[in-house]
């Protein structure tokens, strides 16, 4: 969430980003709510620290008296001391309300865009960063999208999965499931040595995880939820890797925190429908490897373009033609204050397939988790976070599958053949 101290001296910036980001007017209006309520905050802060003070210097009092024999003296200031207490308590509770109330308000406001950030409402609007140099793939008249190659090839089973759960939860089979398997190990080997630590975190957290990475109460709809035992199943690795630090209070040696997980994501993508949820386009259920960086203010933007150039190289590995895009303000994610976003050709489709998605939260999601280092002065300061998919599965099988169909089968690409043991699907 938006830091109070920078939405109180730079307000005329974080209205600029809202409407940038396309808030609404509620949400703007919300900050004038916030600085009224933060001068309350700190008009009660003072009357209860200047109480609290006069407690503690009664009390003082009180045992010198006792001290000296003048016990009686001491009764009347007992009486004064136990007045002030319960006005202090009245003050605490009017204190906490306050606090609740603005936090209640601050978690309503997105992000605020990074300066280079594109104006715009829709994925129309946003900015081809990088284009893949090579010629595209052309494929025959008979080329067969990957729904229809899976069939074919026993890869992939539709049907099974909805008969054993429901739409957009595919059953992998023979070489689809080894397929799966060698671009999963692929990628945490890639990840692992470009210094990533691997993690294996539990697939099922709680509303305090959810809600420090910004997907509660934004994303609330979109997520699979436990209600008996009030659990939510992660839509991304993201969620428990960057809360291992929650509460948490780095020394600036402790940079860079790099961590690297493999998860199934689960997504209800509630809304969604038409030709964008065929085969593996849109699914409930999909592999995701997910790379997390924390890091010093100073060092953000040079890390995510190298968390971009991360991603570049393994789709250059995969032999997959991609493009990068700079979202606009209007297509971004409620928590990002930069986001690039990774798309691969879909050959068969004749459409671009969204594979990975990298941002930069800034203090965004730190601010909510109490995430902190502590700087060259001693002081505590909020660190960066930053995230990206390298890789999401589905609509990388789905454009291997297209893009790389001969009349003889499917090629693997070269640098997966290790792992899957085959070099082509026949």
């Amino acid at each position: 969430m938006l830091e109070i101290g920078n939405i109180r001296e730079e307000k005329d910036r974080i209205v600029a980003g809202l409407k940038k980001k396309n808030a609404s007017q509620d949400q703007i209006d919300l900050l004038e709510k916030i600085i009224f309520d933060d001068d309350r905050r700190k008009s009660v802060q003072t009357q209860l620290d200047n109480m609290l003070s006069q407690i503690n210097k009664l009390s003082d009092e009180i045992g010198i008296l006792f001290k000296t024999g003048k016990a009686a003296e001491a009764g009347s200031l007992k009486s004064q001391v136990a007045s002030l207490k319960e006005e202090s308590k009245l003050l605490e509770s009017e204190l906490k309300e306050i606090k609740d109330s603005l936090e209640d308000m601050i978690i309503q406001l997105p992000n605020t865009p990074h300066a280079t950030v594109p104006h715009g409402l829709k994925a129309e609007d946003n900015e081809v960063f990088k284009l893949w140099e090579k010629p595209m793939p052309v494929l025959g008249s008979d080329a067969l999208p990957h729904w229809e190659l899976a069939e074919k090839y026993g890869l992939i089973s539709f049907k099974d999965g909805v008969m054993l759960t429901g739409s957009g939860f595919p059953v992998y089979k023979n070489k689809g499931a080894r397929l799966q398997r060698a671009l999963i190990n692929f990628f945490l080997d890639e990840a692992t040595a470009a210094g990533y630590q691997e993690i294996q975190p539990p697939l099922l957290v709680n509303k305090e995880t959810a809600r420090a990475t910004g997907q509660l109460p934004d994303k609330e709809g979109q997520m699979y939820y436990c209600e008996k035992d009030d659990f939510y199943l992660i839509p991304t690795a993201e969620v428990p890797l960057t809360n291992l630090y929650r509460d948490t209070i780095l020394q600036k040696s402790d940079f860079p925190v790099m961590l690297t997980g493999y998860t199934p994501c689960f997504r209800r993508e509630a809304g969604s429908y038409g030709s964008d949820v065929k085969g593996l386009n849109r699914l409930h259920q999909f592999d995701k490897i997910e790379i997390v960086r924390i890091e010093h203010p100073d060092r953000s933007y040079d890390v995510i373009m190298e968390m971009v150039a991360h991603v570049e190289k393994l789709l250059i590995k995969l032999e997959l033609p991609f493009r990068i895009l700079r979202l606009c303000g209007g297509d971004m994610s409620f928590n990002s204050a930069l986001t690039f976003d990774f798309e691969t050709w879909s050959a068969a489709q004749g459409r671009w397939l969204e594979v990975s998605s990298i941002s930069n939260f800034e203090t965004f999601q730190s601010n909510r988790m109490k995430l902190r280092f502590r700087d060259d002065d001693g002081k505590t300061r909020l660190a960066h976070t930053l995230n990206g998919s390298a890789l999401a599965l589905a609509r990388i099988v789905a454009t291997l599958l297209e893009n790389h169909q001969t009349p003889q089968g499917i090629k693997v690409p070269q640098a997966l053949q290790t792992y899957t043991g085959f070099d082509m699907i026949t």
